[in-house]
């Protein structure tokens, strides 16, 4: 019998084509209202690096700017080495339809190594995942529906009644369920919806200009988290002139901060 591949990972996938570049295509279950959702574009950007074979060391950073809106069908991601040191490495990474650039990510990558640690930032205190329903979802887009939430506050409500603060804290995996690595944890950094959104509590158009995320966790910790829901902690900061910024923490739910998410958010009324 066959086995058909997660649909994370067929909507990541790569196939070489030439030094340096790769071939892929959209996957309908990742569909947004314009175009893929920007989470599995920053997971196959950073899949360009990841399979390239003249990597050196795991994820540190990753930066995408969503230059064009990206149509379904195929594309090619072109990766190249930037700068190789004895333990870091920079990379530009392409995604392109046509003669025009999509996409464009700058990634670094490491060998980490032991050093001294501590965390700051405090894992809040909220419900466990198993102790809350899944939710339902409001928008009438694909993409949400490949992650299983569970809100503890700052749920997906559009009931048009002006919020506070734009805070959301939830418990989140694929769906249906996938080992947690660099690609799916890159793609969950991006799955909030516009804080614009939650604090206005009502859609208006919007759209992902720029992501960064930091990866906290290596290798071993991220395969230690199995199957297992990861909490993110979302919140906007300033919204003005047409773009907002929004920050993301994922945790694990033993407390480990694995990454953190910065992107800016263009919307218009």
């Amino acid at each position: 019998m066959t086995i058909s591949p997660h649909a994370l990972d067929a909507a990541v996938a790569l196939t070489p084509a030439g030094a340096h570049r790769f071939t892929g295509h959209t996957h309908p279950a990742y569909s947004n209202m314009v175009g893929p959702f920007g989470g599995t574009i920053a997971a196959t950007l950073l899949n360009g690096v990841l399979s390239h074979p003249e990597r050196l060391g795991d994820p540190l950073s990753l930066t995408v700017h969503y230059a064009a809106p990206i149509t379904d069908g195929a594309f090619e991601v072109h990766a190249r080495p930037m700068r190789t040191n004895r333990s870091t490495q920079h990379w530009l990474v392409e995604l392109r339809q046509g003669d025009a650039v999509a996409a464009f990510a700058t990634v670094l990558t490491a060998v980490r190594r032991d050093t001294w640690s501590a965390t700051d930032a405090v894992f809040p205190s909220v419900p466990s995942a198993e102790s809350l329903p899944r939710h339902p979802g409001v928008f009438r887009t694909e993409w949400p529906k490949a992650y299983d939430m569970r809100f503890t506050d700052g749920e997906q409500v559009l009931d048009n009644v002006v919020r506070d603060d734009a805070v959301t804290r939830v418990w989140l995996r694929d769906e249906p369920p996938r080992p947690l690595d660099f690609l799916a944890l890159s793609a969950i950094c991006d799955a909030f919806i516009p804080r614009v959104f939650v604090r206005r509590s009502r859609a208006v158009p919007a759209g992902t200009v720029t992501l960064t995320v930091y990866f906290h966790a290596d290798a071993a910790l991220l395969a230690a988290q199995g199957t297992a829901h990861v909490l993110g902690c979302a919140k906007g900061l300033r919204y003005s002139q047409g773009f907002h910024d929004q920050t993301a923490e994922i945790w694990s739910a033993q407390g480990d901060l694995l990454a953190v998410g910065h992107q800016v958010v263009y919307f218009k009324e």
